[in-house]
């Protein structure tokens, strides 16, 4: 039965500020323009669709205007003026003209239209993005919030507001990139069959960064045939489920008919503060039972009706049916290798063998991750790496060696360097121009 959400109601604070209101709970949507909070709104009421199973009702307010919003479970969405309510005791004892024949043009109360308003077709009535873009217009311009100019505007109390420098309009400039709207939900699988490539470390760190920014509907999926370290690197949550035993509830008729996201919660582990969702390998080590191929197909068909992006960490055995259904329903591959020998030629190795099995368009459109193995890595040896991959796939990124990473534990991306964020935001970057 589908858990049913109260109506939304969200409150547009400024062209960067909401604040959602979702029966007694109040949530803040914070995005760098107008453009992006749009989007930002959409996908949180596309969460409550898609936990309900069915489209989701939201009104959209500022000041004394109203929007009615439908957002539905895949993320399309419909929009509407609403038209104020008739305040009779305001109106001229006149004979009412027809409703057809007086309509409104703008979201502002009956009374202070007059009577014989224009004639206006529904085409050209503005809609929600027409009330959102109006306040990213040329005149906008963000604030500084790090560096000297940050400094200067805080201590003048905003009387001084320098524009963002450089660092910081980089780093806007890749937000937004990677909060860009997608049109269907999108699969991105990490690569490299050498254990120790850092692998489970990229799909948590590109997960957790989308997450941040993207507002969560984000899972971070361990796809090893048998036993995989993901649930392991997650932070812990109440319960030790799988990806086995999901599928062995989907074997059961009709389990999953009509549910909500909700039901998914017995089986993913999630990343509060980061806002994704991890579901983990088999856990078992007495089990016998492994993921292949069709169990991954399964899978992948419902987890894609829950969640715009879906990470995908992969085993070592590239010749695993499940490997290979992995690559096949990709829309994006990360290759992953420390600057190191072994490592990278395992990865140069993958990508001659994927072109081989008819893959070579993904790996043209492919984006190589090198990070480095220690504070000191071999800057020559990382500059011939680079220039390899840069002409095999369609971009390389660098990330540093971060010691919060180092101990194998659960992740506290809290703990992360700067310099590491910066890193996997260019990252995230990189690969959501390819989506």
């Amino acid at each position: 039965m589908n858990s049913r959400h109260p109506d939304a109601t969200v409150h547009i604070l400024s062209s960067t500020v909401a604040e959602l209101h979702v029966g007694s709970e109040v949530a803040e949507v914070v995005a760098p323009d107008s453009l992006a909070l749009r989007d930002r709104v959409v996908e949180e009421i596309r969460q409550l669709a898609a936990s309900a199973g069915e489209p989701a009702h939201a009104t959209l307010v500022e000041g004394s205007s109203r929007w009615p919003l439908v957002v539905h479970p895949d993320g399309t969405f419909d929009e509407a003026l609403e038209e104020a309510a008739v305040d009779t005791t305001a109106v001229p004892a006149v004979a009412p003209a027809p409703v057809a024949a007086v309509p409104v043009t703008a979201p502002t109360p009956v009374a202070a239209v007059p009577t014989l308003a224009p004639v206006v077709e529904d085409a050209a009535r503005p809609t929600v993005q027409d009330l959102l873009d109006s306040r990213g217009g040329v005149g906008a311009r963000p604030r500084a919030t790090t560096g000297w100019q940050g400094a200067v505007r805080r201590a003048t109390g905003g009387l001084i507001s320098p524009a963002p420098g450089r660092v910081e309009r980089s780093r806007l400039d890749r937000e937004k990139r990677v909060q860009r709207r997608l049109d269907a939900p999108r699969t991105i699988v990490v690569l490299n069959p050498k254990g120790g490539a850092h692998k489970t470390t990229s799909t948590l760190l590109l997960a957790a960064t989308f997450g941040t920014l993207r507002g969560g509907a984000t899972l971070a999926w361990d796809n090893n045939e048998t036993r995989g370290t993901l649930g392991w690197r997650a932070q812990h949550a109440p319960h030790h489920r799988t990806a086995v035993d999901l599928l062995e509830d989907l074997d059961e008729a009709s389990n999953f008919r009509g549910s909500s996201l909700a039901a998914l919660d017995h089986y993913v582990r999630t990343q509060v503060d980061a806002r994704f969702d991890v579901l983990a390998s088999d856990e078992d080590a007495a089990a016998s039972s492994t993921i292949d191929a069709a169990a991954f197909d399964r899978l992948h068909a419902l987890l894609r009706r829950y969640y715009r992006l879906m990470i995908v960490d992969t085993g070592n055995n590239m010749r695993a049916s499940n490997w290979v259904a992995a690559v096949a329903a990709a829309d994006q591959l990360v290759i992953v290798s420390t600057v190191r020998e072994d490592t990278a030629a395992s990865a140069a190795w993958l990508l001659d063998g994927l072109r081989e099995k008819g893959f070579g368009r993904k790996i043209d459109e492919a984006v190589t991750v090198l990070t480095a193995p220690s504070s000191r890595p071999d800057r020559k040896l990382e500059s011939r790496l680079s220039q390899h991959f840069e002409r095999v796939t369609s971009a390389v990124v660098n990330a540093p060696f971060d010691p919060s990473l180092v101990d194998g534990g659960p992740i506290d991306f809290d703990a992360l360097s700067p310099e590491t964020r910066d890193a996997w935001l260019t990252v995230a970057a990189t690969v959501t121009d390819r989506l």
